[in-house]
């Protein structure tokens, strides 16, 4: 697990908005504080889980004195998020599963082990 800095912005009329320094483009949002802590995590995961698929870098993580020194990062709230930054080794299970599930699952997905993983990611990170 690699740690990287979050920055939080709120605007009077808005939701709470995150983004990563070292993740352009990875941004969400959320109407609480807790919301938008869970759902930045969700989204550096699923962003780097990305890049781990497409085999691209993933950069070290920058100082939280080199992110805050950015003027524009000045009045954000910075705080951190876990995420593994190596693939995982899949290993095989048996798991028993209701046959509408399994149908409902195959008629979205042509990959049954990435979709089930992806859903437990989700739910896991919901849980922080």
């Amino acid at each position: 697990m690699t740690a990287y800095i979050a920055l939080l912005r709120k605007e009077p009329s808005s939701d709470f908005g995150v983004d990563f320094a070292d993740f352009p483009g990875c941004i969400t949002a959320g109407k609480t504080l807790e919301e938008a802590r869970t759902m930045a995590a969700e989204a550096l995961a699923l962003h780097v889980g990305g890049m781990l698929e497409d085999r691209e870098p993933i950069p070290e993580p920058s100082s939280l004195d080199s992110i805050m020194s950015d003027p524009e990062n000045r009045d954000a709230v910075a705080f951190l998020v876990e995420v593994p930054t190596r693939p995982s080794k899949s290993i095989r299970i048996n798991v028993m599963l209701p046959q509408d599930v399994v149908v409902a699952i195959d008629r979205v997905t042509a990959n049954r082990s990435r979709f089930l993983a992806e859903a437990a990611r989700e739910k896991l990170a919901g849980r922080g």
